[in-house]
């Protein structure tokens, strides 16, 4: 099995949790979590083939991404009851998802002669893709669109892959560096609140004028 391969699979089976946990903690039923897992598994990569002319995409022409997305549906249905006191798995296992798609996003784009910039972009749309119609499935805001570093973590370990591939080091050592960059950012942001700059509303401005002018 290549490393291509490997990757996209542990990938879509991290995500797929990511999914399927999401739905138990709504309380779906077994066919609502088995179809957010698959989504959440899978349409990430399916964007990514699409884009680059990988068609048709691996994840309806490979019966084994169907298989990890199911099974990781599977176990989480059956586990539920211990998914809802991990309050945080939901992050965790999207944030594993998220750097295994971005490493492998990104190699496959580089395979299909991209250029590094738009290799690194597309290996971030990868990660970021399956997250994104999860949450919308499932009635939330998509994380990549709220202040938590998300996006840019899978762009930084993009870069690392674009970055090691252009100076010959060993695939391995790249791939690994990359995805435990993205996944500590990820973390990291979600344990310390880290966050990028967030739009407020203007009423909120107006009001805080009012208050600094009463208190003169």
């Amino acid at each position: 099995m290549s490393l291509q391969i490997l990757l996209d699979l542990l990938g879509t089976f991290v995500f797929a949790i990511s999914g399927a946990t999401a739905g138990a903690k709504r309380q779906l039923d077994l066919f609502g979590i088995l179809v957010l897992s698959f989504v959440a598994a899978n349409f990430g990569g399916i964007t990514r083939d699409v884009l680059i002319g990988s068609v048709p995409p691996a994840a309806i022409s490979d019966w084994r991404y169907l298989a990890a997305s199911l099974l990781a549906g599977v176990i989480t249905f059956f586990w539920s009851p211990l998914v809802e006191k991990l309050s945080n798995s939901v992050l965790v296992f999207d944030a594993a998802g998220l750097a295994l798609f971005a490493v492998s996003g990104t190699h496959k784009a580089l395979a299909f002669g991209l250029n590094p910039v738009m290799a690194a972009l597309l290996g971030m749309l990868t990660g970021i893709g399956g997250g994104m119609v999860r949450d919308v499935l499932v009635n939330e805001i998509p994380t990549v669109l709220k202040a938590d570093i998300y996006a840019l973590a899978a762009l930084a370990g993009a870069a690392v892959v674009v970055i090691g591939s252009a100076l010959a080091i060993s695939a391995t050592v790249y791939t690994a560096v990359g995805a435990l960059l993205c996944f500590a950012l990820r973390l990291m942001a979600i344990h310390r609140g880290w966050h990028l700059p967030a739009a407020k509303p203007a009423g909120h401005a107006l009001n805080r004028c009012n208050q600094e002018d009463e208190s003169r």
